[in-house]
């Protein structure tokens, strides 16, 4: 087991690597609540690391560092939970008073925003699919502000962690087998992975199966690998003589957000692709299934 041994070694040296660049907000919250924290963690799931990391020839020393107060809430976790309380503040703003006769210019950027998620939802999903349109639009308002994060002071993007990428990209895949089952039940749900032709569905079963349980991990890797190689470039242009160390990354922002655009769009593509495979239109709503949906969605900015 070397290379688990050399890969928590290196996990390790980055964390603390990590540790010179931890933003201010987090070293507040460690101060205040970090003891407790580290309390829970050595009676709770240290144990449990302990147990399950010893199969793999290393410890949770190993894999995530030192555990003490300074580092007991970790900063992907504080980030992410600021993203949660940014994603409502800036939609509430935006929303301001809502009017139909002048609309003011944030009212007019939620209602493209979403319109254009509802618009992939129809084109992907089908009108039935809309009823999916508050948990996609949450997945994409929350990334997108997550991705954004990193661009100003004090904060970074909680997307540059495998933590917080992984466990998205888990919700997702949560999601939309939860929808499979509550609308196909699970023998229907797993019986799709078979594939239409049941003579090679023995062939096709255990191949879709492995497909659909490494999508998490592919959600989650993209979505990290974009951020963080992203925040890698802005870190080492920092390190850049002056003057390129005040203008590169000035240049390179335009950049930054286009990449935290792509990121989330992509996320919610797929997303909605996988609830597709499992979501099918009911066929006693008929035409009337377009205007129950619509009056299901109206009421999302008020």
């Amino acid at each position: 087991m070397f290379w688990l041994d050399e890969a928590a070694h290196q996990t390790a040296e980055h964390g603390e690597e990590a540790a010179h660049h931890t933003p201010i907000i987090v070293q507040f919250v460690n101060e205040w609540f970090g003891e407790a924290a580290l309390h829970f963690e050595l009676k709770y799931t240290k144990p449990v690391w302990d147990k399950v990391l010893g199969y793999f020839g290393t410890t949770p020393e190993a894999a995530f560092g030192p555990y003490t107060a300074e580092n007991a809430i970790p900063w992907y976790t504080v980030m992410f939970f600021i993203a949660c309380i940014l994603s409502v503040a800036i939609i509430w703003i935006l929303k301001g008073k809502l009017s139909e006769s002048e609309p003011g210019g944030g009212q007019q950027t939620l209602e493209v925003s979403v319109l254009a998620v509802r618009n992939m939802i129809e084109d992907i999903i089908g009108p039935h699919g809309l009823k999916y349109f508050p948990v996609v639009m949450t997945f994409a308002t929350l990334i997108l502000v997550a991705n954004l994060m990193g661009l100003f002071p004090l904060f970074m993007s909680p997307t540059a962690a495998t933590s917080v990428t992984f466990a998205l990209g888990l919700a997702s895949f949560l999601y939309y087998n939860y929808i499979g089952i509550s609308e196909n039940g699970i023998l229907q749900h797993l019986k799709h992975l078979g594939g239409p032709v049941w003579w090679i569905a023995w062939l096709i079963f255990p191949i879709e199966l492995i497909s659909n349980l490494i999508r998490p991990f592919s959600l989650g890797i993209r979505l990290f690998g974009n951020l963080f190689a992203d925040e890698q470039v802005m870190v080492t242009l920092e390190g850049l003589a002056p003057p390129w160390t005040w203008f590169a990354p000035i240049v390179l922002m335009p950049l930054s957000v286009f990449v935290a655009l792509i990121q989330t769009f992509v996320f919610i593509l797929l997303s909605q692709l996988y609830i597709s495979e499992v979501s099918h239109a009911p066929h006693a709503h008929g035409e009337h299934g377009h205007d129950e949906h619509d009056e299901m969605i109206a009421p999302v900015l008020t």
